[in-house]
């Protein structure tokens, strides 16, 4: 992603950046779910706006999946400025995403899901691998991302960019696929219940 090959903090110390913003954005969700931001800062939703602000995320989930495989494809090309351009867009768009969630977290609530024993059991099976890998892969996005930003694509080849990018994506993707799906089985194929809720766990729909 990077054209230029200056040193500095961020680029010499990697890790070290990476646990800082890992920590930032683990403070931000955990805090909002526990009520620990102040419920102020978020807008006072009501249902239908909690119900447009999902699907307002599943669209973004949607694209957001759509460009990290076409960036997962360039760089099998290696078409590297736009593998870089995809990447770097699929990150804004789960930024987009974290605002637009927590927004609903801290204003509205969550849905539960409200269906069949056998899929309701499916359905948090694909919640709890969307969850998990929701959390655990932020550090690793996150060290792909800033390798790639303070790198140049010669200098990201003496580095791990490739092998945690490979990492990064993979899991990525299947949250964000695994998030899309249980957003369609919650709110257009089976019922839901709404729970106005300070301490709740966090959902992909």
């Amino acid at each position: 992603m990077a054209t230029a090959s200056a040193s500095g903090p961020i680029k010499e110390h990697p890790a070290a950046v990476t646990a800082v913003l890992s920590a930032v954005g683990y403070t931000l969700v955990v805090g909002t779910f526990l009520g620990v931001v102040p419920g102020s800062i978020f807008p006072d939703l009501s249902l239908q706006q909690v119900n447009r602000l999902s699907d307002a995320i599943a669209v973004v989930n949607t694209v957001a999946t759509l460009t990290l495989l076409a960036g997962w494809r360039w760089i099998r090309r290696d078409e590297v400025t736009r593998h870089a351009t995809a990447m770097a867009t699929g990150f804004g768009l789960i930024l987009v995403f974290l605002v637009l969630y927590l927004t609903k977290i801290g204003g509205g609530g969550t849905k539960e899901f409200v269906g069949p024993t056998l899929v309701y059991y499916a359905y948090l099976a694909m919640l709890a691998i969307h969850i998990l890998l929701s959390i655990v892969s932020v550090p690793v996005v996150l060290y792909a991302l800033v390798l790639g930003v303070t790198h140049t694509p010669a200098e990201l080849r003496k580095t791990a960019h490739a092998r945690v990018g490979r990492v990064a994506a993979g899991s990525w993707i299947l949250s964000l696929s695994l998030g899309v799906v249980t957003y369609l089985l919650l709110n257009h194929v089976y019922d839901w219940e709404f729970v106005e809720a300070v301490v709740v766990l966090p959902v992909g729909a």
